[in-house]
């Protein structure tokens, strides 16, 4: 005989009361930890709460792990992955983005970011930003929405005037006579134009993969090894940021610029380096004469 102390009941045998157990409204198992609630929602705090419980309490469904679980809210539900939360609707999870996460969220994209700077980089993308930086060249339509943009485009040798990365180097160099941007210990502003290209051949296939002798990294292909030995990875670091408290070097024009427009380092705030930079970028359109 096997009694229920909470029914007052009693049972002939074990299988009976267990039966009674997943039937009676009075009990409430959890099949998986063997613990008998009084009360359905003393059951479902249970999966809520258990780390043994991957449990939806919104839609009352079980998953099979975290993972699941995860993805589940994330299809399913207005969830913030950040502080774990669920949100009754769209406009509940907005309002707690907005003033909870408002350092890394777009209030009119209603787009939350990894960082404040990859909010600032969207902010200034030209989802937010008009294309009204155009690129001086005759025969070249193309329009940016950020100098450094226009520089980067120029930079990559894209641009149907053919300016490419040296010829800007070598505008630079004949601009930038006081040396504001550019660091004369690199040779920038030295006598000689010479520029050095790299350029890998068959015999840079080591076995298993193209490998770069400067830095060592590996290429499936020959063709992305040259595109690597052709971009700034292994060129000097010849241009710096105006302010001398701040120290950075950077490979490219684009780069400084790019460090600029951020205001990371506060050089924005000073009119001098403002009229030297944008004397300097005005003037753009003058590199063929160079």
């Amino acid at each position: 005989m096997v009694d229920c102390e909470r029914c007052e009941r009693g049972f002939p045998h074990q299988s009976a009361y267990l039966q009674h157990i997943r039937d009676s409204r009075s009990h409430n198992l959890c099949d998986d930890c063997g613990i008998d609630f009084s009360s359905w929602r003393g059951l479902k705090e249970h999966w809520v709460q258990s780390p043994d419980h991957d449990y939806c309490q919104y839609c009352d469904e079980h998953f099979s792990g975290w993972s699941d679980l995860i993805d589940h809210y994330r299809n399913d539900h207005d969830y913030c992955e950040t502080c774990n939360r669920i949100f009754k609707n769209e406009n509940g999870l907005h309002e707690h983005n907005r003033q909870s996460h408002k350092d890394r969220y777009c209030v009119s994209c209603r787009r939350i970011f990894r960082s404040e700077n990859n909010l600032n980089s969207h902010l200034k993308s030209s989802i937010h930003k008009p294309k009204d930086v155009k690129c001086p060249f005759y025969g070249c339509d193309m329009a940016f929405v950020s100098k450094s943009a226009l520089i980067l485009h120029l930079e990559s040798g894209s641009c149907q005037s053919g300016v490419n990365r040296q010829k800007v180097n070598q505008y630079v160099r004949q601009m930038d006579r006081n040396n504001a941007i550019t660091n004369p210990s690199r040779l920038l502003t030295g006598g000689g134009d010479t520029t050095v290209d790299y350029i890998a051949s068959e015999r840079s296939w080591n076995g298993q993969a193209y490998e770069c002798v400067l830095c060592h990294s590996r290429f499936a292909a020959l063709l992305d090894l040259n595109r690597h030995l052709a971009s700034p990875r292994h060129q000097d670091k010849i241009y710096k940021c105006p302010l001398s408290s701040c120290g950075i070097h950077f490979r490219t024009l684009s780069a400084l610029c790019q460090h600029v427009e951020s205001e990371r380092c506060g050089i924005m705030k000073f009119q001098v380096v403002r009229h030297t930079l944008d004397n300097m970028l005005s003037g753009i359109g003058r590199i063929g004469y160079y």
